[in-house]
């Protein structure tokens, strides 16, 4: 899509959502307390670092020793919730906005794990990173790294505004029916990506497993 559609688009979420993230500050103020969100370095745009705005979802508790408890005893309810319905990352809308992320393409990595992908990283970050993407309406956390590899470099190369719509469109969807591994659109990306790369797509996502 153009920019400009882009703008328009994310303008609207923004608006839309805006009275959704004033519920989630509001109830993780009372529950978790400050700060209400945290920011991550995360490698944008020809790995240029930006800084990624999510909603704080956890608490800082501690045992005895002074360690972090695990993550299960210092998320509620409510923010088990807010990060399924992937709420805790509507802030990011402010980037779109600023041009920093679009509204669909590879989702932003921590630099040194960009790196680690070689030349294919630098290939994958040649678009602006998405707040959804390829990866995330085929199954997500249910890929392995070489399936995500995979589909966030078809993605790049085969990106068109009707896709981009496409991928909007099922990301509502994924918090309703939950992440569904889609295995025809899995074994086109990875069947594509290996003839383009071939073994360098599994060293690359090898060196982040």
């Amino acid at each position: 899509m153009t920019r400009n559609q882009e703008v328009l688009i994310a303008f609207l979420l923004f608006l839309i959502s805006l009275p959704i993230q004033l519920i989630v500050a509001l109830a993780l103020r009372i529950q978790l307390g400050s700060p209400l969100m945290f920011r991550q370095t995360r490698a944008g745009l020809d790995g240029r670092n930006i800084l990624v705005p999510k909603f704080r979802t956890m608490s800082d508790a501690r045992d005895a020793n002074g360690d972090l408890l695990p993550d299960a005893e210092r998320e509620t309810r409510f923010t088990r919730i807010v990060r399924r319905l992937r709420c805790d990352e509507l802030p990011q809308l402010w980037l779109v906005l600023r041009g920093q992320m679009a509204l669909v393409g590879p989702r932003p990595l921590l630099p040194s794990t960009l790196d680690g992908f070689g030349a294919l990283g630098k290939l994958r970050n040649s678009v602006r990173p998405g707040l959804t993407g390829w990866a995330q309406v085929n199954g997500n956390t249910r890929l392995s790294n070489t399936e995500k590899l995979a589909l966030d470099l078809w993605y790049v190369a085969h990106r068109t505004p009707r896709l981009d719509l496409r991928v909007l469109a099922e990301t509502i969807m994924v918090p309703l029916r939950g992440e569904i591994r889609d295995d025809s659109r899995l074994n086109a990306a990875t069947e594509w990506a290996r003839a383009q790369f071939g073994a360098s797509l599994d060293a690359a996502a090898k060196a982040n497993a």
